[in-house]
């Protein structure tokens, strides 16, 4: 959503321009200004300038860009644009808004928020822009989310997504890293069996600093793709998993990266009323480490770890913490406190 300064395409891109005229999103006899925005790997995604207005245009694709076979169905693309519907709802501006959508041509508009006003997350966390409160933001605003639908069986209709689900996050993640680690197939095997059983509230699916603008009113989620009716401690792990790893990638922060992590856990818990906090707790933290192996194992390890020492780090702990399974989230951040450790 944010301008990473990618070339401009003059002109259509293959058929999206007559289908945005169709929409009335590109006056008649205007010609768009096009420019294709970098980040993901489940969607074209390009900022369209025309008729004096700035937009997005995001649409998925069937085969994923990454090095082994992924694919998905791409009505993942309504699923996404509901979710964003659902979550402003909540809390307004938790989201972008949504312009217009074609499901059949597997694609929606929405706003263009730009990175002057809008960081993303992710860069901040790079650049070791670390303030745990933004942390503590994301955690307040998900458990909003998860709460307001817990329960909703008019958002479990809507969301019934398990095909999608499976096919983007618990296949690529969990069940290719069991293929990886053959010992602890029984153990990641367990975990997708109790995730895609375990049905209580509205998941975006894809929690992470680069699906997260850091907006004046609070945090505003991109990419929800996975979105699913399902286990929303999925989200909250999926999310503290960036925070660990993201201490290899930038070691001079981990110190205030593992107080965000302490800032998301506690907002996020504190918001849990759908069930007791130490069974959602507990559920978060065994699933935790299975999503930390997966990202140097599964089918879209997190690009910025290079070096095999480092990957062999996240192995070390995120194996012992499968192994023997701690029903706290602390102990888990411990664990990789002590890993990092000289």
């Amino acid at each position: 959503m944010t301008d990473p300064s990618a070339p401009s395409v003059p002109g259509p891109s293959g058929d999206l321009v007559p289908i945005l005229r169709r929409l009335g999103l590109v006056p008649a006899g205007s010609e768009p200004r096009l420019t294709p925005l970098t980040g993901g790997v489940s969607s074209d995604i390009w900022k369209v300038e025309a008729g004096g207005r700035t937009f997005c245009v995001k649409r998925a694709l069937a085969k994923l860009k990454v090095a082994q076979d992924w694919r998905a169905p791409v009505g993942r693309n309504a699923s996404e644009a509901a979710w964003i519907e659902t979550a402003r709802a909540i809390v307004p501006g938790s989201a972008p808004r949504v312009l217009a959508h074609d499901p059949e041509a597997g694609l929606f508009a929405m706003e263009f928020l730009d990175a002057a006003h809008h960081p993303l997350w992710k860069a901040e966390l790079r650049d070791g822009r670390v303030d745990p409160e933004d942390a503590a933001r994301v955690g307040r605003t998900l458990a909003r989310i998860h709460a307001a639908t817990a329960g909703d069986p008019a958002v479990a209709r809507r969301f019934a997504t398990d095909e999608v689900f499976h096919a983007i996050r618990l296949e690529p993640y969990l069940l290719a890293t069991a293929r990886a680690h053959p010992d602890l197939a029984p153990v990641l095997e367990g975990l997708v069996r109790r995730t895609a059983a375990t049905r209580l509230a509205l998941v975006h699916g894809d929690v992470s600093p680069k699906n997260i603008l850091l907006g004046p009113a609070g945090p505003v989620f991109l990419d929800a793709e996975c979105a699913w009716y399902g286990d929303p401690v999925f989200d909250v792990a999926f999310c503290l998993n960036h925070l660990l790893l993201k201490c290899l990638w930038n070691p001079d922060a981990a110190g205030l990266l593992l107080a965000a992590f302490d800032r998301l856990a506690a907002a996020w818990l504190e918001g849990v009323a759908w069930e007791p906090r130490d069974a959602a707790e507990a559920r978060a933290a065994s699933l935790l480490p299975g999503l930390f192996l997966a990202r140097v194992d599964g089918k879209s390890p997190v690009e910025y770890l290079t070096r095999e020492a480092d990957r062999d780090r996240v192995r070390r702990v995120a194996r012992a913490l499968l192994a023997c399974p701690v029903p706290r989230l602390a102990a888990v951040r411990d664990a990789w406190r002590a890993e990092l450790a000289p």
